[in-house]
């Protein structure tokens, strides 16, 4: 297949991908145009819960047939995801199929499994510990492949239950426990044990992890293909709203606080109390989903039919080449997302009341055969 790219200027950069269910498709549709334009190298890929089900996809078609290979790949994923999601309970009623209306908070077996996961552990509500994307990635999914893959390098998080501190597996370390352990959700499915340790969601401490771009590689743009919304315009009222909107919160303290710190980075390089050759002056750049899916509730994120799952594809697809279109002369140039401004503006203080969490930002540092905990 020819890329729309060929005899084109290429660019290397970085990606992360954030988790959130379904709506980890959108970021299916990203990769899927910048895999298709051509014009951009990914060097590495960060990725948390439904994220890290993108990059190991990713990674595996690419050592089967390079970017078309990921393409395809990519596609067989999710839709393998939307068959087991056939089984599912939770279903749109056939009001919401007639109205387009793709969320499924008001149907019973969303109702159910919501009170469910508030009010009993899984421990007790799903003792066998049976989850059905655990097939689907064990089926999907050759993890060989994926440990083989050298062309991008691959980092996947997930949060230490004992200490509450992110681990980043490298791209040696990946296994099917790696990727489930950074999707567990723990009010659903019970901890992921890796090595005698037990793993929750890795969005509680990284969604996703940016610190490992520091030092992964030369690379110095960074994008982010971000599904959560960092901010809302209305108040949430119902339990359901209130619970959905601290998640959401909760899933990006974490990103805005990588934020802060590149923020100071970038300061102290441009003040010259850094040097530019001893740590990375990050360019970041992003891809969202806020308008895309603005009229989307969260529990649309377990909605897995094929027809909802190739809409985001396609509104991903849509977002990639509008940001291509208007920033691809910027990247290795200058940064197309001003962080500050994610920060509200605020002042980055002085560098005692940041120093602490810049220190632990530059030390993360990543281990090409090991794995290491992030404080």
């Amino acid at each position: 297949m020819t890329k729309k790219g060929d005899g084109a200027e290429r660019k290397s950069v970085n990606v992360a991908l954030q988790g959130g269910g379904s709506h980890g498709a959108f970021s299916w549709g990203v990769l899927d145009c910048l895999l298709e334009d051509g014009r951009l190298d990914i060097a590495a890929i960060s990725g948390t819960s439904a994220g890290a089900m993108n990059a190991v996809a990713l990674a595996d078609g690419w050592v089967r047939g390079g970017a078309d290979g990921a393409r395809a790949k990519l596609h067989d994923f999710w839709r393998a995801v939307a068959r087991k999601g056939r089984f599912s309970p939770v279903q749109r009623m056939p009001w919401d199929v007639a109205l387009g209306n793709w969320s499924v908070e008001n149907t019973p077996g969303y109702l159910w499994f919501e009170a469910m996961s508030r009010t009993v552990s899984p421990y007790a509500a799903n003792p066998l510990n049976i989850n059905p994307l655990r097939d689907v990635v064990e089926h999907e999914i050759d993890f060989d492949r994926v440990r083989a893959c050298d062309a991008i390098q691959l980092f996947v998080s997930a949060t230490n239950v004992h200490t509450g501190k992110l681990k980043v597996f490298s791209t040696a370390d990946l296994s099917l426990d790696v990727v489930m352990a950074s999707a567990c959700l723990p009010q659903m499915f019970q901890a992921v044990t890796i090595d005698g340790t037990p793993y929750w969601d890795g969005g509680y401490g990284g969604n996703p992890a940016l610190y490992p771009f520091f030092e992964a590689n030369r690379v110095e743009d960074l994008l982010l293909v971000q599904i959560n919304p960092v901010t809302r315009d209305t108040t949430p009222v119902t339990a359901t709203e209130i619970q959905n909107r601290i998640d959401e919160i909760t899933f990006n303290a974490a990103l805005l606080s990588e934020f802060r710190a590149i923020a100071f980075v970038k300061k102290l390089i441009a003040t010259g109390k850094l040097g530019h050759g001893d740590y990375r002056d990050i360019r970041m750049h992003r891809i969202d989903a806020d308008e895309a899916l603005k009229g989307l509730t969260a529990a649309s994120k377990v909605n897995a039919e094929w027809a909802f799952l190739e809409y985001l594809r396609d509104l991903g697809r849509s977002a990639a080449q509008d940001w291509l279109d208007e920033n691809f002369d910027a990247v290795g140039v200058r940064q197309t997302l001003p962080i500050e401004e994610e920060l509200d503006k605020a002042p980055l203080g002085h560098p005692r009341a940041l120093g602490h969490r810049v220190r632990e930002f530059l030390a993360g540092r990543p281990r090409p055969a090991a794995m290491r905990d992030q404080g």
